[in-house]
């Protein structure tokens, strides 16, 4: 089979998953239902959800696809083993995401600062910061009283080492630190709260082929596993702490060379959360007769669910096979991304994508499109939001930018 083929098998594939994880099916098999037979979200929940918002106003543009596509400073939050084909040897990245901007509020943003350098031909390091702002928040207790001002914020400061391991594969290992600051010094039903702090990896492969046809077309396909890391809590009363958003991202990127000036690239994504699916606290049993669920709490500790005291890896390992609908309902749990990018001398990009979550599992869809300019060793790029659903997005009709300054050795220039 030739290469170039793989990356339409693979579109083909995801099509088919997602055709089932829509279709129809029985009520009692494929999804959790109220007391009417009728489906409802079971959408899965996790701490510090800043982490997997994309920051890169480039995949921003094309659905949301960024972990196949060609590196720059931004890999870090998608794969950072693309680092290591990267074709220039510096690269430092600065982005800016205003959220929530159809509200009116301006003081909530997320920011991303990133960049990389080339060792030699076969390495390169990553670093980067995520900042998320969550704006100036009135506290108030349970009768309405104000109990004082507060600032939410959350950061994450990553590391990257990346190596090519054979001149089409290489993998890369990031760590990572996590700050999350919600409402520290205020008080919910007695219990103090507190700032939440753990430590995370992320592992990824990419395999790169650059000589497809007479063109020298490129396909990449990569892999990426993502947030791994403890538990977190935001008090020192709970024994019971939330998982981080550990994520299973699998991509292909397929660029055709259409002459020497013109090229256009077609990505896909697809992610899968590594969490367990939340047990519903009640189910209708055979007799149509809603009744608490025995699977729900079967150690009977902390009076919470059993999926919410496993353990990381636990959780991870029996994320594939633990939906309360079966099968059915770990496909829904697949998001898609799909994007494309058409480039004219490598100055001028146009790009457009689509993201596609299932609508019991947090329904979020959206087009994107979004322009890139380069102008020497400078690159601006845009993107812009339109939600396809009933389900608003924070970046509804936004406006979002990057800029990325990349060369090579400046000894070299």
């Amino acid at each position: 089979m030739q290469l170039s083929k793989v990356f339409v098998l693979i579109f083909i594939f995801s099509l088919f998953l997602s055709s089932i994880a829509n279709g129809q099916f029985s009520p009692v098999d494929g999804c959790v239902v109220d007391i009417n037979n009728e489906c409802i979200p079971n959408t899965l929940l996790t701490a510090v959800p800043f982490l997997r918002i994309v920051p890169d106003a480039r995949s921003g543009a094309m659905g949301d696809a960024g972990i196949a596509i060609s590196a720059d400073p931004n890999a870090l939050h998608f794969n950072a083993s693309k680092l290591a084909f990267s074709e220039k040897d510096f690269g430092l990245s600065v982005t800016y995401t205003p959220w929530l901007r159809e509200l009116g509020l301006t003081d909530v943003f997320l920011s991303y600062l990133s960049g990389y350098n080339k060792i030699d031909d076969l390495q390169a390091i990553g670093y980067g910061l995520k900042f998320f702002s969550l704006g100036d928040i009135n506290f108030t207790d349970i009768n309405g009283n104000s109990t004082g001002m507060g600032r939410p914020r959350e950061f994450e400061i990553s590391g990257a080492y990346a190596r090519k391991l054979s001149d089409n594969l290489s993998a890369g290992l990031t760590a990572k630190y996590i700050y999350s600051n919600l409402a520290s010094g205020q008080q919910v039903g007695g219990i103090d709260i507190e700032t939440a702090n753990a430590f995370a990896a992320d592992i990824s492969l990419t395999y790169l082929r650059e000589d497809i046809g007479p063109n020298d077309n490129s396909l990449s396909i990569a892999g990426a596993i993502t947030n791994l890391g403890s538990k977190v809590s935001y008090t020192n009363s709970s024994e019971v702490r939330d998982f981080l958003p550990g994520n299973l991202g699998i991509g292909a990127a397929y660029t055709m060379n259409l002459d020497e000036f013109n090229s256009l690239t077609f990505a896909l994504d697809l992610n899968k959360l590594l969490l367990p699916t939340p047990q519903p606290f009640e189910i209708i049993d055979e007799n149509g007769v809603q009744i608490l669920n025995p699977e729900f709490d079967v150690t009977g500790e902390e009076g919470v669910g059993d999926y919410r005291e496993l353990s990381t890896f636990s959780g991870i390992f029996g994320s594939f096979t633990d939906a309360p609908g079966g099968f059915r309902e770990e496909l829904q749990e697949i998001a898609y991304s799909f994007g494309a990018e058409y480039t004219y001398n490598d100055q001028f990009a146009v790009r457009a994508g689509y993201y596609f979550e299932n609508e019991l599992k947090g329904d979020r869809q959206y087009l994107t499109l979004g322009l890139g300019l380069k102008y020497n060793v400078a690159n601006i790029n845009f993107s812009y939001l339109i939600p396809t659903s009933n389900r608003r997005s924070p970046l509804d009709n936004t406006l979002r930018f990057s800029f990325i300054f990349d060369s090579l050795n400046f000894d070299q220039n």
